[in-house]
């Protein structure tokens, strides 16, 4: 019997990677009984990262952290043998936000460092951290607060959460900083390069998509400058400007600079610990996707990473997705043989965003059909 690997991401608002990842199963499994279906969620860093873990067989860590305005969550963390995922997007992301209201001068980060100091605790010794959808701009600094790190004004008292309330910050003192870090194994899974500050950085880019005005823009980013001088001032080292420092809101530069840790693209790492090209080593097909595949998708988001995998090992790969604004030439550049949308195959983008999970199942009983046509000719 043919065996598929089915590795989509989430469809953002609709359905989870493994929701996704199921309905296609369904699909599959009505026109081919007896398909061997090895269902892989991915995700790129961002939400979803956890889920993707623990489909790989990492076990659920429930928790409760500080939310991005302070108030507790619910939320956890994976965790398998000495290996922990941590995921921003699940205490410290725009989803959490009490409301829906953007707090882009007042979020913090402080969350996600409890949620790395569980993970120490817990004993592991090395831990990946997916930042992506964060909903504060505050360089890390909460984060790192959590984890040890004293931010003090002159006159010797803390510093208020968020990202504005860095340019009060008259000192870092790094004393209390969990020295545990140092022994321990940090990775940051990032997808962007940007740096702190300036035109490309954390507040310029991504500010006004948590709720920025222009003159907030403006004042974090000269809050987050200020802050980078601090750090350097301690650590004697300015990382500022490198390579994800400016990722989810300057969280990526906390991390590198203070921190100590690596970043690495999303995906990959997502990839190495669910163990996806093993599982794609000699499958019939693989699927994968995404709620939007535009392009931004073709830049290293985990569909077409997914494709570069299968691709590496000679095996179709298709993306199921709920609406595609890529032509099919740059499609097939970026090496997936066909591209299919649940807009079209509901009828409308109100059908598909409303309820995606037929016309999933359709189209993986679709796919089915022709792979064992394909495979039927091929013997």
């Amino acid at each position: 019997m043919p065996r598929v690997v089915i590795a989509p991401d989430k469809f953002r608002g609709s359905l989870t990677a493994s929701a996704v990842a199921g309905h296609l199963a369904r699909g599959l499994c009505a026109a081919v009984p007896g398909v061997e279906v090895v269902l892989a969620p991915v995700a790129d860093g961002g939400e979803g990262t956890v889920e993707a873990a623990v489909a790989a067989g990492f076990e659920r860590i429930p928790a409760v952290a500080t939310g991005p305005t302070g108030e507790p969550v619910e939320t956890s963390w994976a965790r398998r043998g000495a290996d922990a995922v941590v995921e921003l997007a699940a205490v410290s992301g725009l989803d959490l936000l009490p409301g829906g209201a953007p707090a882009p001068l007042t979020a913090t980060s402080r969350g996600t460092g409890e949620l790395v100091n569980a993970a120490l605790d817990a004993g592991c010794v090395r831990v990946v951290v997916g930042i992506g959808g964060s909903a504060c701009t505050d360089g890390g600094a909460g984060l790192l607060r959590a984890l040890g790190l004293r931010t003090l004004d002159r006159d010797g008292h803390p510093v208020v959460e968020g990202g504005a309330a860095l340019v009060d910050a008259d000192r870092v003192d790094l004393k209390g900083l969990d020295p545990r870090l140092g022994d321990v194994d940090l990775v940051v899974a990032c997808d962007v390069d940007n740096p702190l500050t300036g035109p490309s950085g954390a507040a310029h880019v991504y500010g006004p998509q948590k709720g920025a005005s222009a003159d907030d823009v403006a004042r974090l980013d000269g809050a987050l400058g200020h802050w980078a001088d601090l750090v350097a001032a301690a650590t004697g080292v300015d990382r500022r400007d490198a390579p994800g420092a400016g990722a989810a809101g300057g969280v990526g530069f906390g991390l590198l600079a203070v921190a100590g840790a690596g970043t690495r693209p999303g995906a990959d790492i997502v990839f190495e610990l669910t163990g996806l090209a093993r599982a794609v080593a000699g499958a019939d097909l693989v699927i994968t996707g995404e709620g939007s595949f535009d392009a931004q998708s073709l830049r290293g988001k985990a569909p077409t990473a997914v494709a570069r995998v299968a691709h590496e090992q000679g095996v179709p790969v298709v993306a199921v997705v709920g609406r595609c604004l890529v032509d099919a030439a740059d499609a097939e550049l970026a090496g997936f043989d066909c591209v299919l949308t649940t807009t079209e195959e509901a009828g409308s983008v109100e059908a598909s965003l409303a309820d995606p999970g037929p016309a999933l199942e359709r189209i993986g009983e679709r796919l089915g059909t022709q792979l064992a046509e394909r495979l039927g000719a091929s013997r």
